[in-house]
This record gives structure tokens, sequence and C-alpha cells, in this order.
């Protein structure tokens, strides 16, 4: 478990660093950075973070299993007994060092809007 704030976390693990090919900016200014990401079956990202609270849209669901950097499972999306569409809207908070691994049959499709301030 990582006991570190967010501020801690070194910025070379930023999700638009550490896994660009999963992360895109699509805005950014002083209040919200708008990320556009995307993992397609079987992908795997890179450990990352994800700093700030965010709103997730989705645009397109699959089942996901969210790994610490250790190896060890975070979060099953298998074990969410809710069905997720798209257009759904979600909260989160601060994202620790993670890897995130799509073990669905879809594109898992997600524009988060972090909230910077």
């Amino acid at each position: 478990m990582n006991t570190q704030q967010p501020e801690q976390w070194p910025d070379e693990l930023d999700a638009l660093i550490a896994a660009p090919q999963h992360h895109k900016l699509l805005l950014e200014n002083e209040f919200v950075r708008v990320l556009d990401a995307v993992i397609p079956p079987g992908g795997i990202t890179a450990v990352h973070t994800h700093r700030f609270v965010a709103s997730h849209i989705v645009i397109s669901w699959s089942d996901f299993i969210r790994y610490d950097v250790a190896g060890n499972v975070l979060l099953d999306s298998r074990g969410i007994d809710k069905s997720i569409l798209p257009h759904s809207a979600l909260w989160s908070g601060p994202l620790g060092p993670h890897a995130l691994k799509n073990v669905g049959s879809n594109d898992l499709h997600i524009i988060s809007v972090d909230i910077k301030k």
C-alpha cells in the first residue's frame, strides 16, 4: 500500500509521461486537465499515477485489473456488481502508482477531467 500523498509521487510517474501510449492530453489550464485514455484488449499500461481527483466519462468499457507496483491486484473490475455503460460518469480520487491491464474484449476508453484546483 502506498502511503505517499499525491504531491509526493514522482513527476516521471505521471500518466502522460510514464504511459503516453495510453494517455493523451486534450486540454490543460490552471483549473483542469483533460485526458483521453485508451487501453486496447490485452493491453497493459506502464506503472503510472493520476495525481488529481477526476470525473470520468466512459466512451467504451472493458473489464480490467489494476495492479500496484509489486503486481498485487488492487481492483478487478469483474467484481463490480453493476454495469458500466457508455456515457456513464464516474468519480475517482487520486490513483497512486499502478498498472492497468485490459482483460476484456473491448477498448477501455475513458475521458478524464482532472480537477487541479
